[in-house]
């Protein structure tokens, strides 16, 4: 079984649209399948949408994104972790494409992405260079990460001395467990980060996934309260 593990806080306006695609996609792939929202602490109502739609939701007071994975994968029920981030939409290509992968023996891997909605264009160009290091390097990034059950405890789950990077870090370590595999399908992800922040301050953020995110003050501009994006889709 696949069990897909969405992190989440505060995220009413994305997640039920999330969650819609993963079903539709799930069951496209004909497998059997769970989807888990892990929220982490939310104030609004992101439990009630998660339920709605068909989640089973976990809650947990962590404010620290790698333990709020490690959470999912503790209360995961398949041999099959899917990592996707609550503002990405998964296509039922990708799902096969996963599926298939890990029948093929890979033991994890990860997904290009494409922003949804207009961004500018540093956010495109940003997005280019980092599917090419993607491309070059076999890493993965949140909006979708994927790991057989086997290799994920093997090699210790998320590391959650990290306030950022963990997805790129634990890349790193899955793929000392065997094959790891950037599948061709892209995932939608939302384009909010590039749209509310200025060129500057996303570089601060995207430098976080270069050195080890021990420090939230360092972190801050991903764990402080999120900025309206007048972009968003409404779930």
């Amino acid at each position: 079984m696949t069990s897909f593990v969405i992190p989440a806080h505060n995220e009413t306006r994305l997640i039920g649209r999330t969650i819609q695609a993963l079903h539709a996609a799930a069951r496209a792939h004909g497998e059997p399948y769970e989807i888990i929202v892990v929220d982490d602490d939310s104030t609004d109502g992101t439990t009630e949408v998660a339920t709605r739609a068909g989640a089973r939701v976990v809650p947990v007071k962590a404010r620290q994104i790698a333990a709020v994975r490690n959470a999912g994968a503790r209360a995961a029920l398949g041999d099959r972790f899917v990592f996707v981030d609550a503002d990405t939409i998964v296509p039922a290509p990708v799902v096969r494409a996963v599926g298939e992968a890990l029948a093929g023996g890979a033991v994890g891997g990860g997904a290009p992405a494409r922003f949804d909605g207009r961004v500018p264009l540093w956010g495109r160009l940003g997005l280019r260079t980092w599917l090419a290091l993607q491309k070059v390097s076999t890493l993965a990034s949140g909006c979708l990460l994927f790991a057989t059950r086997q290799a994920f405890e093997a090699c210790g789950g998320f590391d959650e001395t990290r306030f950022v990077g963990e997805d790129v870090e634990l890349s790193w370590r899955l793929r000392r467990q065997g094959r790891f595999v950037i599948i061709r399908e892209p995932v939608v992800t939302s384009g909010r980060m590039v749209r509310t922040y200025g060129a500057f301050e996303a570089l601060g953020l995207l430098a976080g996934l270069l050195r080890p995110g021990s420090d939230r003050r360092r972190s801050g501009h991903w764990y402080r309260k999120r900025r309206d994006d007048p972009g968003a889709i409404d779930s």
